[in-house]
C-alpha cells in the first residue's frame, strides 16, 4: 500500500533561500563591478545598498513564514540559521563597500580585487548547494569547494596585510585598508559558514 504523507512540504521556504543566496551573488558581482570602476562606483555602490536591504527583507521574510508554518520541510533552527547565515554574507561585502568609499581610499589595492572575485566565487557556489537543497540532494561538491575557497580567502588576506606593512604606506591608510582587507575576508568567512549550517541540515535529513 502506498505511504500517503500527511506533513506538508512548505516549498516556499526553498524559494526564499534560494533567492536569498541569488541575491548574495548579486551583492557580490557589484562589489566586484565596484573595485574594477573605482573611484566611478556611485551606481555599485547604490546597487550594493539595495542588494543589502532586499537581503534584510528576505531574511524577514523566512521569519516571518517561520511563525506562520505549524509544520517546516526541515528543522525550524536550521531554516534561521541559514537565512541569516546567508544575510551574513550581504552585510559583510555591504560594510567593506561602505568603508572603501566612506575612508577616502584613492586607489584599490590589487589583492582586494582579488578577495573580491573569492567572494564572488563562494557566493556562487553557496547559491548552487542552497538550489540543491529541496530534496536533500547531494552538494558536497560544492561545499567542498567553498571551503577550498575559504583558505584561498585567508591566504589572499595574510598575504595583503602582510605586503600592507612592507608597502612603506602612511600609518593612516595600513589601518584603513586592514580593516578593509579583513572585512572581505568576513564575507569569504560568511560563506563558508552557510556551508556548514547547510551541511548539518544535510546530515539531519539523510
Amino acid at each position: 500500500m502506498a505511504r500517503v504523507s500527511l506533513v506538508p512540504q512548505n516549498k516556499q521556504f526553498f524559494r526564499l533561500l534560494e533567492r536569498a543566496s541569488d541575491n548574495a551573488v548579486g551583492i557580490s558581482r557589484q562589489l566586484v563591478r565596484l573595485l574594477d570602476a573605482f573611484p566611478s562606483n556611485g551606481t555599485n555602490l547604490r546597487e550594493i545598498k539595495e542588494l543589502e536591504h532586499e537581503g534584510d527583507r528576505l531574511t524577514r521574510e523566512v521569519v516571518d513564514l517561520l511563525n506562520r508554518t505549524f509544520v517546516t520541510p526541515f528543522d525550524r533552527d536550521d531554516i534561521y540559521l541559514l537565512a541569516s547565515a546567508i544575510d551574513d554574507v550581504c552585510d559583510h561585502v555591504d560594510e567593506a563597500a561602505g568603508n572603501i568609499v566612506g575612508y577616502g581610499v584613492e586607489q584599490i589595492r590589487p589583492k582586494a580585487k582579488e578577495q573580491a572575485q573569492v567572494i564572488l566565487r563562494s557566493a556562487e557556489k553557496l547559491h548552487e548547494a542552497v538550489s540543491r537543497l529541496e530534496g536533500f540532494k547531494d552538494s558536497s561538491s560544492q561545499l567542498h569547494a567553498l571551503r577550498d575557497l575559504e583558505d584561498e580567502g585567508d591566504r589572499l588576506n595574510r598575504t595583503a596585510v602582510s605586503e600592507l606593512f612592507t608597502s612603506g604606506e602612511d600609518p593612516i591608510g595600513v589601518i584603513r585598508w586592514k580593516d578593509i582587507h579583513e572585512q572581505l575576508e568576513e564575507a569569504v568567512d560568511a560563506c563558508e559558514n552557510a556551508a556548514d549550517v547547510l551541511e548539518a541540515i544535510l546530515v539531519k535529513n539523510r
